[in-house]
């Protein structure tokens, strides 16, 4: 009988090929299985490597270098499942999509999304967000009025930065009402390179 450890992970990009086509047997055999929950592959781009990971139901998380890819693996394991795995392949159009993006020959993702790490007013907030057009910018307090609630600017701010599928669901294009940049997950020199590339297309 095949098992699959509760935890396998491992960010090292330097595998030999042997070892890579075992993950991919590995990763294979767990999907067909049933007991992969959660697969993850890194990405680089130009404002650093992502961590993409996602379910069968979509894109669950997507994560800067600045937000450690360890913890994040381990804050996943807690909060969906301990049965997570490097499985490239199941992100192939996710990472295809976002490598599209930064060529500047995508302006919308059609990806399918997990929102279940984001509820409430922060899960009002991304459907909000999605609704920001490529090359276009919102301030904190016209995405709290969209979302219903005109006063909790402070609040869309948290949920910008707490925004577990960055990039996908674009926070970066959420700005101070005086049109400064404000903060952000990736760190605003990420913040910048994502506005500069839509407002240069």
């Amino acid at each position: 009988m095949n098992t699959v450890p509760d935890i396998v992970y491992a960010l090292s990009t330097s595998d030999s090929a042997v070892e890579q086509r075992l993950r991919e047997r590995l990763a294979t055999a767990a999907a067909e299985s049933g007991l992969l929950d959660v697969a993850y592959r890194t990405l680089d781009t130009p404002i650093g490597s992502l961590l993409l990971a996602s379910t069968d139901r979509g894109l669950v998380r997507v994560a800067f270098p600045r937000q450690d890819h360890d913890a994040v693996l381990q804050s996943l394991s807690e909060q969906i499942s301990p049965r997570i795995l490097r499985a490239p392949a199941r992100l192939d159009v996710a990472a295809r999509e976002i490598e599209e993006y930064f060529c500047g020959e995508r302006t919308k993702f059609d990806l399918p999304l997990d929102l279940r790490l984001s509820k409430g007013f922060r899960r009002s907030v991304l459907g909000c967000l999605v609704d920001i057009e490529y090359g276009h910018t919102a301030s904190y307090a016209a995405v709290a009025k969209a979302a219903g609630s005109p006063r909790a600017v402070r609040a869309v701010g948290t949920a910008c930065a707490l925004n577990p599928l960055p990039v996908v669901v674009p926070c970066h294009r959420v700005v101070r009402s005086d049109g400064s940049m404000g903060r952000y997950a990736g760190g605003p020199e990420a913040k910048s390179i994502l506005l500069t590339l839509e407002a240069a297309a």
